[in-house]
């Protein structure tokens, strides 16, 4: 430190921009508090006698004002209006001092105006004490002396233009300017930030303050291996000593996000962990515990991982979620999806040609509100997005218009007279056979797709072939896997599909089990060391890459809200009319249906009672007669039978 100057920590950073950075400095004396920490945001930051401190990068904060009657300290925002320039109280001796310390460029500042104390005479001109001077420009003269032009004004108004030489001596004080400064403008001025300000249009004018900017640095410090953040206005002097510590070891903190940015050639390299991962909210997988810090991570190679997001189905299990490679090397089969409303239903057809469904459940018709009725077991193919008209009125009496799935209800013909006819009378038949219905988009069901086909397939070749999502089944495990837990999964659902940017890793000690580290989901600091990589020079081992790392119902919520964000939300359905007369009408066609022959009615109650009949105490969809029978009797004989044929069949 000999021969170099202590500056106050606050001076020395004012003086720097970033284009000058990094510089090293040296503590050498200071006000310290417990034992020397700073406890600034939660964090500590510790400055000890020696301690070299490299400062990487300067941002500007906030403005420390301190009013010079009472000593009093506080902050101002940047937003905060104009300052003027107090006048300096301490006369110059000379108009050459005078012009060399203007807070800004003299350029810049002119014009300006100043004052003699004393008389004074320039060559045949005598001024009088108190005279003002308005100083327009600087002529350079050569073999000369510099000399002021300026502009006087005499005692009946008549004005002058004199030119005086730079060097005139006297006692010369400046006027205050009518310029006005931003605290921004003033803080990137060396110049101006020596100089006393008051506000400008404000109840404080009369304020005289010195205005000091507040840094926040950003720095790294020998042994220590994070980046400190502390206020430049800590009281702690400082010695540049970048010349002679070029050489000084310090620890270069790296997120994941700029391990990307390293050259290719940067890898494979031994890291070590400084910063644990902040959130693992994530991930669920064997390798996150293992990320602690001070252990030491081999970086084998960055780049862009295709990869594919895969959910069990809900039910008594919790529901699991896997992110997975598409170098997987499993086999899947497609699993029929299931529908609970017609809007799903619509969204599917968009994504899959000629789409056909069967129904699951039993809908009953209901008219006024455009729902037709199916049975369990009917098929229907998609063929279009159409509107329909409602037969019930809206409040005005229109009729109202809604959007509908228009689909042909497909029906088997007879197995007998299939082997009779040939083949281009049973297509005749066949498209004599389809009824055209249309359903509301906002009609709920249930519906499981028709699957016309039984392929095995890759994992890359699901989503070139098919819209996401898309339900498949695992058939064939990937050998390569120790254990596969994509395995044993009824069905898993393929969420969606995306471009990671990644880093392959592994630990020291397995050097070839590798798995994934992702950027965007994951916060880990790391820093490059110099360790030898584990292996013979120029023998890379062969690496085993993990496929599939299951992931957190917290990964899956944000996945959506990335991709989704803007999907158009399912149709409502129309409004009721429910006004008198609308219910009097409503009432009327209540009675109309009512009025049918008996023995419909006696089916509608059996049919209720049959729905509370259980078996195991479990409660099963009611079935459909298969034969319309003439009296109650003759259905109970009928279903006493087909109760005991259950009963044998478990």
């Amino acid at each position: 430190m000999a021969g170099n100057i202590a500056l106050p920590l606050q001076e020395f950073i004012a003086s720097l921009d970033n284009t000058s950075l990094p510089k090293i400095l040296q503590v050498c004396s200071g006000v310290y508090f417990q034992g020397s920490i700073y406890e600034i945001s939660g964090s500590e930051v510790c400055f000890s006698t020696g301690d070299l401190i490299k400062v990487i990068g300067i941002e500007l904060q906030s403005v420390s004002c301190e009013d010079v009657t009472n000593n009093e300290k506080f902050e101002l925002p940047f937003f905060l209006g104009l300052f003027k320039v107090v006048p300096e109280q301490m006369p110059y001796t000379s108009v050459e001092e005078m012009l060399s310390l203007r807070p800004v460029d003299l350029d810049d500042s002119l014009p300006f105006t100043f004052v003699s104390h004393s008389k004074v005479t320039f060559g045949s001109l005598t001024l009088g004490a108190g005279k003002a001077l308005t100083v327009l420009s600087i002529e350079k003269r050569e073999d000369e002396e510099d000399m002021v032009r300026c502009h006087v004004k005499g005692q009946t108004e008549a004005s002058a233009e004199v030119c005086i030489p730079l060097s005139s001596r006297g006692e010369f004080s400046e006027c205050e300017s009518e310029e006005s400064y931003t605290l921004k403008e003033i803080m990137a001025s060396p110049c101006l930030r020596s100089r006393r300000f008051r506000f400008v249009k404000t109840t404080k004018c009369e304020r005289i303050l010195v205005l000091s900017p507040v840094y926040q640095v950003q720095a790294i410090m020998n042994m220590r291996k994070n980046v400190l953040r502390f206020p430049s206005s800590l009281e702690v002097d400082v010695v540049d000593v970048t010349d002679v510590c070029k050489d000084a070891n310090f620890v270069t903190p790296l997120n994941l996000t700029e391990v990307l940015s390293q050259p290719d050639k940067s890898f494979p390299v031994v890291a070590e962990i400084l910063e644990e991962p902040e959130s693992r909210s994530f991930f669920k997988c064997a390798w996150l515990p293992g990320l602690v810090k001070s252990t030491n991570l081999i970086l084998h190679k960055k780049g862009t991982t295709p990869m594919v997001l895969l959910s069990s189905l809900k039910g008594r299990k919790t529901q699991q979620y896997f992110l997975v490679s598409q170098q997987y090397g499993g086999r899947f089969r497609r699993r029929p999806r299931e529908f609970n409303s017609v809007y799903e239903v619509y969204v599917a057809s968009t994504q899959t040609h000629s789409l056909t469904v069967s129904v699951t459940r039993n809908c009953e018709e209901v008219e006024e509100e455009g729902l037709p009725g199916l049975s369990v077991g009917e098929r229907l193919q998609i063929v279009d997005c159409t509107r329909m008209e409602l037969p019930s009125e809206n409040n005005k009496g229109e009729k109202q218009s809604v959007e509908a799935l228009l689909c042909h209800r497909l029906q088997e013909p007879d197995d007998e007279e299939d082997d009779e006819e040939d083949e281009d009378e049973e297509k005749d038949k066949q498209e004599e056979a389809k009824e055209e219905v249309l359903l509301p988009l906002y009609m709920q069901g249930h519906f499981v797709e028709v699957l016309g086909e039984n392929k095995k397939y890759k994992l890359c070749d699901l989503g070139k072939e098919f819209g996401l999502p898309l339900d498949v089944k695992v058939v064939s495990r990937d050998t390569d896997l120790e254990t596969d837990p994509l395995v044993g999964f009824p069905c898993l659902r393929i969420e969606g599909a995306m471009l990671e940017p990644s880093i392959q890793a592994s630990f020291t000690d397995k050097p070839d089990h590798c798995f994934h580290l992702l950027p965007q989901w994951l916060s880990l600091s790391v820093s490059f060391t110099k360790d030898a990589l584990p292996w013979p020079r120029d023998q890379f081992p062969k690496c085993f890459t993990e496929k599939v790392s299951e992931m957190t119902d917290t990964f899956f919520y944000e996945f959506r809200k990335k991709g989704n964000s803007d999907e158009a939300p399912p149709p409502r359905p129309p409004k009721r009319d429910m006004s008198s007369s609308n219910l009097v009408t409503k009432k009327s066609k209540s009675t109309k249906k009512s009025s049918k022959p008996k023995k419909n009615k006696d089916k509608s109650v059996l049919t209720e009672k049959l729905n509370d009949l259980t078996l195991n105490h479990k409660k099963r969809p009611p079935a459909p007669l298969d034969h319309d029978y003439e009296t109650v009797d003759e259905t109970l004989v009928a279903v006493v039978k087909t109760a005991q044929e259950n009963v044998m069949f478990y």
